[in-house]
């Protein structure tokens, strides 16, 4: 296989990540991810899948446009309108765009999804790369499912596929069936059968359906694969894609035994988690590696006062080389002045317009006449709120909630609608269960709370609470969240950003 002095870290959070259930963000909150992903130093962000919708093809356009340093890479099936539509949208990016383009090979997809025979596969996916090749230099092949491929079938579709000018070929272990020895005798087998892969940069895609993304990827990197999909915290679609973070620790910690580094900026690595994990609402367990709230925490005894004589005993990182380090939070409060939250903010990565900021630094003020400190996940929980492109049409301007073990838990709430105030009241099992009542009595509108989670943004009594609630209305499912000090209004915040949501949905698709 082609060689290359470093594994390229293809980042697809913001298109395979964005797919998990429930973590679906907006055009601001892609945006912020992308300027992050280009601090940590990824190589390539996959930005989306512009023939999915209207918003994935912005999102692709935007981050094409706003990143200057990162190859952009945008999905497409072997269709042509897929190809046109994805060549569009990342024009802005010049000759660092790349056109991503699947097909599935294995025998349960020919039969029963696509119904092809096997040269009809070879005839289409020649016919993408083809076609992708009109617009664009840089183009990638996926043979779909390729560890349930037959590798003889497998071999030939590669073969064909570089021939018609693919550059990179990405073999995707899309179900996440394959352990680390299949997948080796899998990539030997490419290697010694495909000699035109010399050519070629072989990437890997892994997912973690059983746990074993990372120790794929790796089991790849040591066949001579130079490029890894990955996702920030691992997040993607059921259990998740390869993790970023872990990928590349492995590879730093253990380079006396796999002898080659990424080029990401691993200080940038907490940040980023930390970041993602806010913007989706997926919180990260305690336990995860690397980036959990216990990755550097020694509770035992042993382990302790092993920690107090040499902290290698039980550590095999620092916590500082992944960016870690305490004492780093935002220390602005209400006394901060508009110049030094807007550089602060340019610090962060992230950028607004006038308008935008003026909005975002009211509500800081707000909660900083609230908290004693104000935190950097603070800051991006306002940004979530204060910078959408979904319309405010309900507002919830008061929220007054009456509960205790003997009393009837009762809410009262104002919301604000075309410069009108509403206001009712309703009861319920609870207090959340009240307020999420007598929004529906003034909207109107009937959902089902499917899921509801509440976490804590930032530390201290004062912290913000985050709630996250996945609503149905109908037949589709919406995400929301919101944050406030006070957790029933947060709780509400969340459900009334599912109201505004569902309706921008509505109106987009109405609208097609």
């Amino acid at each position: 296989m082609k060689k290359s002095d470093h594994v390229i870290v293809f980042d697809t959070t913001l298109r395979d990540g964005e797919q998990c259930p429930g973590a679906s963000m907006g055009l601001h909150e892609k945006l912020q991810v992308a300027r992050q992903l280009e601090k940590l130093n990824v190589d390539i962000i996959e930005a989306g899948f512009p023939a999915a919708s209207p918003g994935d093809f912005e999102a692709v356009r935007q981050v094409a446009a706003t990143i200057k340093k990162c190859r952009i890479a945008g999905l497409a099936r072997c269709v042509k309108s897929d190809i046109e539509k994805c060549a569009e949208a990342l024009k802005p990016a010049g000759d660092r765009a790349r056109i991503h383009v699947f097909l599935a090979t294995s025998a349960i997809h020919r039969e029963f999804k696509l119904k092809k025979a096997k040269d009809e596969i070879i005839r289409q996916a020649v016919e993408g790369v083809t076609y992708a090749r009109q617009f664009c230099k840089d183009v990638q092949f996926s043979p779909e499912d390729a560890s349930r491929t037959e590798p003889e079938f497998l071999a030939e579709v590669v073969r064909a596929v570089i021939a018609a000018g693919a550059s990179t070929i990405n073999i995707p272990d899309t179900v996440g069936f394959t352990v680390p020895n299949e997948f080796r005798k899998l990539l030997t087998y490419l290697n010694e059968h495909v000699p035109e892969l010399q050519n070629v940069v072989v990437h890997v895609h892994c997912h973690n359906d059983l746990g074993l993304a990372v120790a794929n990827s790796l089991a790849a990197i040591e066949c001579g694969a130079r490029g890894v999909e990955c996702t920030i915290n691992g997040i993607g679609e059921r259990a998740g894609n390869c993790s970023l973070e872990e990928l590349v620790m492995a590879l730093k910690v253990r380079n006396d035994h796999y002898g080659i580094q990424t080029r990401v900026r691993t200080q940038e690595i907490f940040a980023t988690s930390r970041l993602v994990s806010q913007l989706t609402g997926l919180m990260v367990q305690r336990n995860k590696a690397i980036v959990g709230g216990n990755a550097f925490a020694h509770e035992s005894g042993i382990h302790q006062d092993g920690m107090l004589k040499h902290r290698e005993t039980y550590e095999i990182m620092r916590p500082e080389d992944v960016g870690v380090v305490t004492g780093t939070d935002l220390v602005l409060g209400k006394h901060s002045g508009r110049a030094g939250f807007s550089a602060h903010l340019k610090r962060m990565g992230i950028q607004l317009k006038a308008e935008q900021l003026q909005g975002v630094y009211d509500a800081f003020i707000a909660l900083a006449d609230k908290k004693k400190v104000v935190y950097d996940d603070d800051i991006i929980e306002l940004l979530r709120e204060y910078v959408s492109e979904i319309p405010r049409v309900y507002a919830i301007k008061c929220l007054q909630v009456t509960t205790g073990n003997r009393a009837l838990p009762t809410a009262t709430v104002q919301i604000e609608k075309d410069g009108k105030i509403i206001e009712d009241s309703a009861t319920g099992a609870g207090p959340v269960e009240a307020a999420l009542k007598v929004i529906e009595r003034v909207t109107g509108i009937k959902g089902e709370l499917k899921s509801f989670a509440m976490q804590a943004v930032t530390h201290g009594e004062d912290a913000l609470g985050e709630a996250a609630v996945q609503v149905k209305f109908g037949d589709d499912l919406v995400a929301a969240k919101g944050s406030d000090i006070d957790i029933i209004v947060a709780s509400a915040k969340a459900y009334i950003n599912a109201v505004n949501r569902h309706l921008f949905l509505t109106q987009t698709s109405a609208k097609l």
